[in-house]
């Protein structure tokens, strides 16, 4: 399932990056919604990129019938990100935990400065090969996933202002 999310901030492009960059900001992300809150492994800075690795639950309800082939305490997964800082783009990764040949998923963003602030547009695809319940589990954590990006706008908005 494909999925496009954008997002509009009032600062520059890379202060909305940096704040991506920063372990320090993950602890003041949301909490409740589709998906946990990050826990953060990793924050690399290696020479124009920041490879940022988090661990992620899912845990909003999965339709009854799926949950004879999935464990929800067993869908949790690692987002590796790989800053550009010259090009404000990255790219991620989601590395299950458990069902490894299951779920997939490919995931770009891209930030751009606006005459107001900047925009941060997610693009991805998130596939489950699940017989018969694939459209229902990938609807379920696409939707988690958008939710999660709208409560995350609000974090680092708040963030930016106060710095």
């Amino acid at each position: 399932m494909k999925f496009s999310v954008e997002q509009k901030y009032d600062r520059a492009a890379a202060e909305v990056i940096a704040c991506y960059c920063d372990a320090d900001s993950y602890a003041r992300w949301p909490t409740g919604g589709h998906l946990s809150s990050p826990e953060v492994l990793s924050v690399v800075h290696s020479q124009q990129t920041v490879t940022v690795s988090l661990r992620y639950r899912f845990v909003a309800s999965l339709p009854s019938a799926a949950l004879a082939i999935i464990d929800p305490d067993k869908l949790t997964w690692v987002e590796e990100s790989i800053y550009d800082l010259n090009r404000l783009s990255s790219t991620t990764r989601l590395i299950p935990d458990h069902y490894a040949s299951k779920l997939s998923a490919s995931i770009t963003t891209t930030y751009r400065d606006t005459a107001s602030g900047s925009i941060r547009e997610t693009r991805g695809e998130f596939r489950v090969k699940i017989l018969l319940f694939a459209g229902q589990v990938e609807r379920a954590i696409v939707d988690g996933i958008r939710d999660h990006l709208r409560a995350e706008q609000a974090a680092i908005s708040q963030i930016l202002a106060e710095s």
